[in-house]
């Protein structure tokens, strides 16, 4: 725990863990960035070797498997990983504070038991609630589940699911009854191979090309009455909380997004000469880089203050917003400036630079647009 009143003033277990992440990222990612880049496809050998680090259970009790830890480290390492690619780092993200936390929070014993050993060693998983007419408006889906006996049979498809082309469990949203909105959604616990379950497309993007997002289709899907997810008719509740802290993880995406951008625009700035000098004596450049590190900074304390808030048991849920709005705002605006300081070369594949800028996109998106979260923001402080 950190007693420091600084909220970048890591405790000693929580700075050796994120030096662990650092040095794994180093060796064990980074050489593979670009080669996972253009086949728009993790490697199987780096994702063996992210479970076999204890990072894809990282809150799961050590009792069933997994490290026993905090929300708080979870998002430090999501910030790690994202500083050399944004894939890797959303990988672990979903893992963590979407289906893991999910699990922790509405799970009953005996699915804890059945799920986290896997979820902890060698299963990915997935959370699936946007559909085609449901993204923004995240309760208006359509996929329905329908009582039948001892199970349910679900019938539906799902779009934009991270991690869905590796995913083993998925923590998938449908309704009882399209006329009861909100109420009737309930949340299943759907395994890959259960019967009339299919991954479909596998969507080309425009950055965090590794990370697969994909479609899912549900033609009859026979789920267990026993893999209901919290209760009847109570899936709203399980989205909306998990999403809430869900979002605090994608504000440490963009912080490590930003930060690996900013890191790289300050080597190539002191090698880089121009008239005679390194651009980094160039006092444009270096108000260029104080201004991003300005914006990093104010990201990541927004972030951790959202992240320390949930462990403490306090109210987050403007807090989070904000942290996901404002850090997906600076990435975008540091990586477009690293292009910048990278000049020619920044639009060129052979450099860093364009890579940071197209992973950066995705944070005003996913989980909640921006406008989504300005919403949230509104809401809590018109109270």
């Amino acid at each position: 725990m950190n007693t420091s009143k600084a909220l970048t003033t890591l405790a000693d277990d929580e700075r050796q863990f994120q030096e662990m992440i650092h040095d794994f990222a180093e060796e064990n990612v980074r050489p593979r960035v670009e080669h996972m880049d253009r086949e728009a496809k993790l490697d199987p050998a780096l994702m063996k070797k992210v479970f076999e680090l204890g990072i894809m259970g990282i809150e799961i009790p050590e009792e069933l498997g997994g490290a026993g830890s905090s929300f708080f480290m979870s998002i430090l390492a999501i910030e790690e990983l994202s500083k050399i690619d944004a894939s890797v780092g959303v990988f672990v993200d979903v893992q963590n504070t979407l289906v893991n936390n999910a699990l922790l929070r509405w799970a009953t014993d005996e699915q804890k038991k059945r799920y986290f050993p896997k979820l902890a060693t060698d299963t990915v998983g997935a959370y699936a609630l946007s559909e085609a007419g449901s993204g923004s408006d995240a309760f208006a889906l359509q996929t329905r589940a329908t009582l039948d006996g001892d199970e349910y049979r679900l019938d539906g498809r799902k779009l934009w699911i991270t991690n869905g082309a590796e995913a083993g469990l998925f923590v998938l949203h449908a309704t009882l009854d399209p006329s009861k909105g909100y109420k009737a959604i309930t949340t299943f616990l759907v395994e890959r191979s259960f019967p009339g379950f299919s991954v479909g497309k596998k969507e080309d993007k425009l950055g965090i090309r590794a990370s697969s997002t994909c479609e899912l289709r549900l033609e009859d899907c026979r789920v267990p009455r026993a893999n209901v997810l919290g209760e009847i008719g109570q899936g709203y509740k399980v989205a909306i909380e998990t999403l809430n802290e869900g979002r605090i993880g994608i504000g440490a995406q963009m912080v490590g997004v930003a930060t690996g951008a900013w890191q790289a625009a300050i080597a190539y700035a002191k090698e880089r000469k121009q008239f005679g000098r390194a651009i980094a004596d160039v006092q444009a450049i270096q108000h260029d880089l104080a201004r991003m590190a300005i914006d990093i900074e104010s990201a990541r304390l927004m972030v951790y203050n959202a992240a320390r808030l949930r462990e403490a048991g306090l109210p987050f849920l403007k807090e989070g917003a904000m942290a996901k709005y404002y850090s997906s705002q600076v990435a975008e605006r540091v990586t477009s400036l690293a292009v910048e300081i990278f000049g020619g070369y920044g639009f060129t594949k052979d450099f860093p630079a364009e890579k940071f800028f197209r992973d950066s996109k995705i944070g005003k998106i996913y989980e909640g647009t921006s406008n989504v979260q300005l919403n949230t923001i509104a809401k809590e402080i018109l109270k």
